[in-house]
Formats: structure tokens, sequence, C-alpha cells
């Protein structure tokens, strides 16, 4: 039987990720998560997760995971633990470099010694930004005058990066790398910063929709069940050494027109308006570049395309979020 790790298989993306494998693959799952950004109540998930039997989990970082004396033995890992969101990052303002290629190099040394294959999942903000927004793989990477912790962020993830690809051509490393774009759906939470949990739970309850600067900004929102068969594609036929965008061209919008988007779909009376960010989220915050994905290495390599538009991504996260609050388990509100 195959085992898979999941390092940060609690958070937003992991939860979707480890049902599909859990549906897909004869294989033991184990999740290493210090839920530090779970959006999840862990009790309600996992009583509502079908096909559990070959699921366990440890509620660690991946630093003392490694460190600690477990035994178990992994054929792939899936890299998903890290600092997320552009509102939850500043928090780890100053630390994230070290934290992120700390762990980087725990899994390198864990893959290179046990001949496991390793996603790691990177972030598009390595791209700063792309040509006018458009980002394919070998754009250059743009880094700006202004140090942020965005821009932390955004190096940190580079450099893992780049420590992976090295690895795969001079020391034996397996290894393929995903540029996720604009993640949303199901059980995203507004508290790190992500835009379409925010502007759902004020549109339903009938509040302002708070559009940051003039609503211009460009971006193409990815259904997570697209991102999670797109991360699980790449584990299976992605190259090694070798970093896909994923993400939905299909779905560009503004952020201004999102907000349209969601008011009319849910029927909302809430007033759009424009702030400052930094009204929300203090003064360390800082906005992205537009971005939107050139997706087609994916699509034509590793036999992966997304399928939902995103109308169902608005339709899916406004049930979800419902469907948490009727329960009463909905984690993180506004």
């Amino acid at each position: 039987m195959k085992s898979i790790l999941i390092t940060g298989g609690f958070g937003f993306i992991g939860t979707t990720l480890l049902e599909i494998l859990l549906k897909e693959e004869d294989a033991h799952i184990h999740v290493v998560d210090n839920m530090s950004t779970s959006p999840v109540v862990l009790d309600h998930f996992l009583g509502n997760l079908k096909n559990k039997t070959n699921l366990t989990y440890d509620l660690v970082s991946v630093q003392d995971f490694f460190l600690s004396d477990q035994k178990m033995l992994w054929n792939e890992i899936y890299h998903l633990a890290s600092p997320v969101g552009p509102a939850g990052v500043l928090k780890h303002s100053g630390n994230m470099v070290r934290d992120v290629i700390n762990d980087a190099y725990l899994l390198i040394d864990y893959c290179i010694e046990h001949n496991a294959r390793l996603v790691d999942i990177s972030s598009s903000e390595i791209y700063g930004g792309g040509q006018s927004g458009f980002c394919p793989e070998n754009t250059p990477k743009i880094v700006p005058p202004i140090t942020t912790v965005r821009l932390e962020y955004a190096i940190a993830k580079l450099a893992a990066e780049t420590a992976i690809i090295n690895n795969c051509r001079t020391n034996g490393l397996n290894a393929s790398i995903v540029r996720p774009f604009n993640v949303a759906g199901p059980r995203q939470s507004p508290k790190g910063g992500f835009v379409l949990p925010r502007f759902i739970q004020q549109a339903t309850q009938n509040l302002p929709i708070t559009v940051f600067g003039d609503g211009s900004a460009l971006r193409a929102f990815t259904h997570v069940e697209d991102m999670s068969t797109g991360i699980i594609q790449t584990m299976r036929n992605g190259a090694n050494g070798e970093a896909y965008n994923i993400g939905n061209p299909a779905n560009k919008t503004s952020i201004g027109e999102l907000a349209k988007l969601v008011k009319s779909l849910l029927n909302s009376s809430s007033e759009i308006v424009n702030i400052d960010g930094k009204e929300i989220y203090g003064p360390t915050y800082e906005e992205a570049n537009d971005k939107f994905p050139d997706s087609s290495k994916a699509m034509n390599n590793i036999d992966w395309k997304p399928l939902h538009d995103i109308e169902k991504v608005i339709h899916d996260a406004t049930d979800d979020y419902f469907g948490r609050l009727e329960a009463d388990v909905l984690k993180d509100k506004i």
C-alpha cells in the first residue's frame, strides 16, 4: 500500500486535497499540521470525513515532527504547511525565510534519503506581478524596491523553490513545484486576508462590501477542488525539477467586479465601498500587484484542466459558509 504524508493537511487546500486522496488512493495518509491556520473545527471535520480508515495525524509543526523520533516512511509527500494569506503572513514578519527554508530542507533531506517524491506548494507571489499581471512560468521574477512582509513571503517561497530545483539537478531529489493562483471556495477563512470569504460574509449580512483601493486589481480565482486535482496531477505526472502554474485563467476578474458579482448572486442589499486595506489589517499590509496565470504548461503536460467557473466558486463557498454557520462550527468570522 502506498504511504502519503501531507503537511498542512488540515488547512484550507489541505482538507480538500485530503478528501480527494482518501477517495482515489489505496494509501495510508498521514497529516502533520499545527492547526495555526486551519479553518476547520477538527472534530467536526473528521466526523464528516469518509473513507478515513487509513488516516492518521499529528498536530505538530513540520520541524517538531521531523526532529522527533518518528519511524514512518512515505512514498509521496505533499508539502502545504506554510504561513498563508496577505494578512495571515503579517504576524510572521522577520521569521518567514527561516521557517519556510528550514521546513523545505527537512523535506528535501528526507526525500533524498528515503527516495520519496515531493510536491512543494509554492506561491504565485514569486512572480511579483509578472508582465502587466500575466504570469507564465518562464517570465522573470520581479523583486520590487520596497521591502514588505509580503515580499519576505515571496522571497522565502522562491528560495525554497530554488533549493528544491537544484537538489533535483544535483542530489537525486525527485520533486515538482506547484504555484497556486488565488484559490477560493469551501472552508476558506477571511482571517488570512482572503477576499471572497470576506465579501460573502459581508454580503450575507448586508454589511458594506469592502473593496481595497479602486477595485481594479486583477486576479484569477481557482476553485479549491481544481487546485487540489492540479496538485495531485503534479504528483502523478509532473516532471522532476519543474514548476507548474495551477490557476484558472478563465476566471480572471477585477476585485471590483467580484464584489458586484457576489452582491448579485447573493441578492444582497450591501453597499460596495472602497477603502484602504491598511484600515483593516494595519500599516504593514500591502496589496499584491495584478496577477493571473498562464496555465498552459499544466494543461498540456500534466493532464490538468480547471472545471469550475467563478460563479461556481462563489456558490460553493457560500453554501459551505451557511452550512458551517448552521452547524455552529464556523471557526472564523469577520
